[in-house]
């Protein structure tokens, strides 16, 4: 390899190192959060799904939640992936 060669390489480190922080870590500390609030999830939390429904939670279990919808009380079970928020905690 020549002299030149190893300036490249030299040049693109500090560039894969900017984009790693700029792009991997924020997206890490996302995941983490989320995981950390769907994990929080307890019966009678107000939730918002990525699909715009929002209820109550009346069940979990495993990976499902059971949610109240509206005041004729209807019932809908989602996956626990598709909570969005947690719009009143109880």
């Amino acid at each position: 390899m020549k002299a030149g060669d190893y300036s490249t390489l030299i040049m693109f480190v500090p560039i894969i190192l900017v984009f790693y922080f700029m792009i991997y870590m924020p997206q890490k500390k996302r995941d983490k959060k989320t995981r950390e609030m769907l994990n929080a999830l307890k019966v009678g939390d107000s939730i918002a799904t990525v699909g715009g429904i929002s209820g109550k939670i009346v069940n979990i279990k495993d990976d499902e939640i059971t949610i109240e919808t509206s005041i004729k009380k209807t019932e809908i079970v989602v996956m626990k992936w598709s909570v969005k928020e947690i719009q009143n905690p109880a």
